[in-house]
């Protein structure tokens, strides 16, 4: 089995993993958009983003059991249909794509999302929002595209699911039958890209287990967290998400205008 043996791989690839286990089976996979730019720090964004793939469809496994019974369908019939074309326009443009515009998109989203939930107070943030069609096709169909080109599609659900205020377990289950989705069915267009060598799969294969454990975890605390200091960690997990996507993206920029 072929597999990567940098060291330094594996000190950013380990945790980018256990990182992402716990928060898609935890917390709605907010700080899971983390893995690969953290992954990136070692190897290519392509591959991170190829590594973390069948690793992300074996957490998707473990999570769904756990949910089976806990997600929401009027969201997974607006959601999924957008996602999927998000999806085909991210294959169609991959040779075209910039992985730090795309970086900097979802920072701007967000940053904005989260400051305008805390400015406007507890009391508005505390109300419901209907679950609408067209908000839902838009942010839909950002999540396909942004998964598609570097698993980055937790904020822009969480954007959507956060202000309908649904239970905590709902909230993450949704986005679980959401990503199992997503994910499986970007199999295809990585595997007719050319992003599954042999390298990228020996790699993934042995970080599973450090993936299931991260999933473990993830149950565990979502389980002993309340529902108000769970919505707090994820609007908390959301911003932080994007200062680091925004972090990377204007940093990759400066580098390429000082060359």
């Amino acid at each position: 089995m072929e597999f990567i043996t940098d060291p330094f791989f594996y000190a950013v690839g380990i945790p980018a993993v256990l990182i992402a286990g716990v928060s898609k089976s935890g917390f709605g996979g907010g700080l899971g958009v983390m893995a690969v730019p953290l992954m990136a720090l070692a190897v290519s964004p392509q591959a991170a983003a190829a590594i973390m793939l069948p690793i992300l469809c074996m957490m998707d496994l473990a999570n769904v059991w756990a949910y089976r019974k806990r997600w929401d369908r009027r969201n997974m019939m607006i959601l999924v249909p957008a996602a999927l074309v998000g999806i085909l326009v991210g294959t169609l443009s991959f040779s075209y794509l910039s992985i730090a515009a795309v970086k900097l998109i979802i920072a701007a989203i967000a940053i904005i999302f989260t400051l305008d939930h805390w400015l406007r107070g507890k009391n508005a943030g505390d109300t419901p929002k209907p679950a609408t069609w067209g908000k839902g096709t838009v942010l839909g169909g950002l999540a396909g595209f942004t998964s598609f080109v570097a698993h980055a599609g937790g904020p822009p659900v969480s954007m959507f699911l956060l202000p309908q205020r649904m239970d905590k377990s709902v909230f993450v289950g949704t986005t679980v039958m959401f990503f199992i989705v997503v994910n499986y069915v970007k199999l295809i267009p990585y595997w007719f890209l050319g992003q599954f060598d042999a390298s990228n799969l020996g790699t993934a294969a042995l970080l599973i287990p450090v993936a299931l454990f991260g999933t473990w975890l993830g149950l565990w605390a979502h389980d002993k967290v309340n529902v108000v200091v769970f919505y707090r960690v994820c609007y908390g997990l959301l911003f932080v998400t994007g200062l680091k996507l925004l972090w990377d993206g204007v940093t990759h920029f400066i580098s390429v205008g000082a060359v």
